[in-house]
């Protein structure tokens, strides 16, 4: 992971891994947003929370900067990402964002829905 993607940004610590702003800055800039990216989180049913990701600055607070793309979020939902980090993969079938598990998180199969406890 890149410097910037491990910096603190307005007292959160999620990190965004290089392969998930490289494709953060990719979304953005396709739909003409450049540098400006909204996660929130939905309701699961593999677990209690899915994040979403959307171009743009929908709402929220900035909450994470890595390779040029601002992260925003609802700031009553910081808390559920605290600690976490974004991360992306794809392959020939295609690519998705993953939560990287950590202590005290679950995360489903899927990648993209965790609960914590």
């Amino acid at each position: 992971m890149s410097k910037s993607a491990n910096e603190r940004f307005m007292g959160a610590t999620f990190s965004i891994s290089d392969t998930a702003a490289a494709e953060l800055g990719r979304q953005a800039a396709v739909a003409g947003t450049p540098g400006l990216m909204h996660l929130d989180l939905v309701s699961g049913s593999c677990e209690q929370h899915v994040i979403r990701l959307r171009p743009g600055h929908l709402a929220g607070i900035a909450m994470a900067r890595a390779d040029g793309v601002t992260l925003h979020a609802p700031e009553e939902q910081l808390h559920l990402l605290e600690g976490l980090c974004l991360d992306y993969r794809g392959d020939l079938s295609g690519g998705g964002f993953l939560i990287s598990p950590q202590a005290n998180v679950r995360c489903c199969l899927c990648g993209s829905a965790f609960s914590r406890f």
